[in-house]
């Protein structure tokens, strides 16, 4: 009788163990899933959703400080054209002829389509000035003598710290420097002076890091 209940015992203690086995496995399974649909979530949200960009460099101050942390959106322009004094994130033309994949934040001063003169250190979109707050300073350096033909369906980019900023008045001069054209007037690095739509990542809204400096991008 003993060894009939001895051996009930045991079965009963490798069912429990089995179904203590069972459940573990789903439990983990279980956290897999959520640690799958979590990480699938992040990468779809970072790629489609979210443009988080960190700005190495003093080329928008004061707007965004060297070091500061921009959040802004991809779908901005799925339904409506960028427009002028948009502050963007874009793929940088010269890099990405390159085979590299560098990302500027640049704000947007020429459309489609209009002729953009810089002269005496201002702004003129079809032959009328542009009235720009945002500038850090005076603006003293590249401030005169260009003339930009935007093309249609692209952008001209210029940064708000004028005098410390690598943008469209010298990406032609690049251009050749990096052996992408033979001249800084013929077509082809003329070409680099524009930012085409699609390579428009997204519109940046706000700083959130640092703290200091939280807060939108438009004043």
């Amino acid at each position: 009788m003993s060894g009939k209940t001895n051996h009930n015992a045991g079965n009963q203690n490798k069912q429990q163990d089995e179904q203590k086995e069972t459940s573990l496995k789903a439990e983990i399974l279980s956290w897999v899933e959520v640690i799958v649909i979590a990480v699938v979530l992040a990468l779809f949200i970072d790629n489609f959703i979210i443009i988080n960009a960190t700005v190495p460099s003093g080329s928008m101050e004061q707007t965004i400080m060297t070091g500061s942390r921009v959040l802004g959106t991809r779908f901005s322009y799925w339904f409506k054209d960028p427009q002028r004094g948009d502050i963007v994130v874009f793929k940088y033309p010269i890099d990405e002829a390159k085979g590299k994949n560098t990302k500027y934040i640049k704000r947007i001063i020429g459309l489609p389509g209009e002729t953009v003169e810089i002269r005496e250190g201002a702004v003129y979109i079809d032959g009328e000035k542009l009235e720009e707050t945002y500038i850090n300073g005076t603006w003293t350096e590249r401030n005169d003598g260009f003339t930009f033909e935007v093309p249609e369906d692209h952008y001209l980019m210029l940064g708000d710290n004028r005098n410390n900023s690598s943008d469209a008045r010298y990406w032609a001069e690049l251009a050749v420097r990096d052996g992408l054209a033979k001249d800084p007037g013929d077509e082809d690095a003329l070409s680099y002076q524009y930012v085409a739509r699609k390579k428009i990542l997204g519109k940046a809204y706000f700083c959130y890091w640092p703290f200091s400096d939280f807060g939108s991008l438009y004043s």
